[in-house]
């Protein structure tokens, strides 16, 4: 497992603002050639999408790959529902939590492992608004420590 090369392409920043992430689990995704050359380019947006199950399927919704400019024909649609290959048992367990009041499946990265395309999916649960400032002000908090902590640490 050390041997693993994983390069990030995109981040979900949004999701982890918007929702408590419970669970997160790594899927394959289902492309055709068009999709992968646009992702290699960093033409993919993650920001409104999410993950829904369909007759023991997973299917996301909403992931936005801009066509590749380069394709002659057969280009692909940009925001076409796209399979996640998961096992049996993590489809089971994501519709249990999903049948869950509040529970939703929303991607959080995007990224190669050793050449193939896989998103990471979570678990989320809705914040209120009060609790998004409080994740705000907690992350302004740790900000603040660790360039208190790199002066300290200078001055000694």
């Amino acid at each position: 497992m050390g041997s693993d090369h994983i390069k990030i392409i995109a981040n979900n920043k949004k999701a982890t603002h918007d929702f408590f992430i419970s669970d997160e689990i790594e899927a394959g995704i289902v492309l055709v050639g068009t999709e992968v050359k646009s992702i290699r380019e960093g033409r993919v947006n993650l920001k409104d999408s999410y993950a829904d199950v369909r007759n023991g399927e997973v299917f996301l919704r909403q992931l936005h790959i801009s066509p590749y400019k380069y394709a002659y024909y057969g280009n692909h649609e940009p925001l076409r529902s796209r399979k996640l290959l998961l096992h049996k048992s993590e489809i089971k367990k994501l519709i249990g939590k999903v049948n869950e009041r509040g529970f939703t499946i929303v991607p959080l990265k995007l990224y190669f492992k050793n050449s193939r395309i896989k998103v990471q999916i979570g678990l989320a649960k809705g914040k209120k608004l009060y609790d998004k400032r409080e994740t705000i002000k907690k992350k302004d908090m740790d900000r603040e420590m660790d360039r208190i902590k790199k002066d300290y640490s200078n001055k000694y």
